[in-house]
């Protein structure tokens, strides 16, 4: 059995190779001429789509470094803008409370004359207190 399969894969060997040289035949070569023409395009193209992707590389790094340098400025100015509006916020929140502490104190001030008032006001004898007292 081993000499039989030796044998078989023997000829398929050689009936490969045969098969081999007949499609190699069959192929269709350059001429000289014709690959240094084709290999000249491919070079070229080649290069053009280089010098495209290298200008659209230049392009996108200028505009992406102006947004970044105008982002930062933006966000510099906004925290700038921030820092002005807490002050600004911190200020009026003591003029608020300067002014609820004297609203607190004219609040306080017309509680203690309503106070007076009331109390003078009983001390002033009116028309029928005057009848009621007797005549001396």
């Amino acid at each position: 059995m081993a000499k039989d399969a030796n044998k078989s894969s023997k000829k398929e060997k050689k009936k490969f190779m045969k098969d081999f040289k007949s499609e190699l035949k069959k192929v269709t070569w350059l001429t000289p001429k014709e690959l240094v023409k084709n290999t000249m395009a491919v070079i070229t193209i080649v290069l053009i789509v280089a010098v495209i992707v290298f200008i659209l590389d230049l392009a996108f790094k200028s505009i992406n470094d102006y947004g970044i340098d105008k982002l930062k400025d933006f966000v510099s100015s906004e925290s700038y803008n921030n820092e002005e509006e807490t002050n600004t916020t911190t200020e009026n929140a003591e003029e608020v409370n300067t002014e609820d502490s004297a609203e607190d104190n004219t609040e306080d001030n017309t509680e203690e004359v309503l106070n007076t008032v009331d109390e003078n006001a009983q001390d002033i004898p009116t028309e029928d207190n005057s009848e009621e007292q007797p005549a001396e």
